[in-house]
């Protein structure tokens, strides 16, 4: 199973434009927030594949917990976990839930940590400044394999 995730789009859709050759290939495409309706003209191609979260842009708190490829994850925009101080709330949550992979954004850094079994992954963002770039994370027999990817 392959995932693309995208977050903190801020209606830079040239950026997700820039990659849209990559959404045929996965079997989902996540947006974690932050103008998640950037995803608004991809949605006739992807179908079932796209799944979005709120995040504090478009009215914030939202996550969704759910199991693709064998693994728990997390999903969220990460504004309601203090992401940008620490990731220790959003871990704890992880482990209450049982998910071994939390995807989140809202800090706009790209970032892959690990903690006790639990994969914490910020795809960092695609907004109209600084660097872009999205996640690649390839799951297979409930091995999780993650990528950062920057856009040049």
């Amino acid at each position: 199973m392959r995932l693309i995730v995208i977050s903190d789009t801020h209606g830079n859709i040239n950026a997700i434009k820039e990659i849209e050759s990559l959404f045929d290939s996965a079997d989902k495409v996540i947006h974690l927030g932050d103008h998640f309706y950037d995803m608004d003209k991809f949605v006739s191609t992807l179908n079932d594949k796209l799944i979005t979260v709120y995040g504090n842009c478009d009215g914030g708190g939202e996550e969704k917990v759910f199991t693709l490829g064998g693994v728990k994850m997390l999903v969220c925009h990460g504004d309601r976990y203090h992401v940008k101080l620490s990731l220790t709330r959003i871990f704890l949550r992880a482990k209450e839930l049982g998910a071994s992979l939390v995807l989140y954004g809202h800090t706009h850094r790209a970032r892959i940590d690990y903690n006790e079994g639990v994969t914490l992954l910020n795809p960092g963002s695609m907004t109209r400044f600084g660097k872009n770039s999205y996640a690649v994370i390839d799951i297979n027999d409930g091995v999780i394999t993650p990528n950062i990817v920057e856009i040049k």
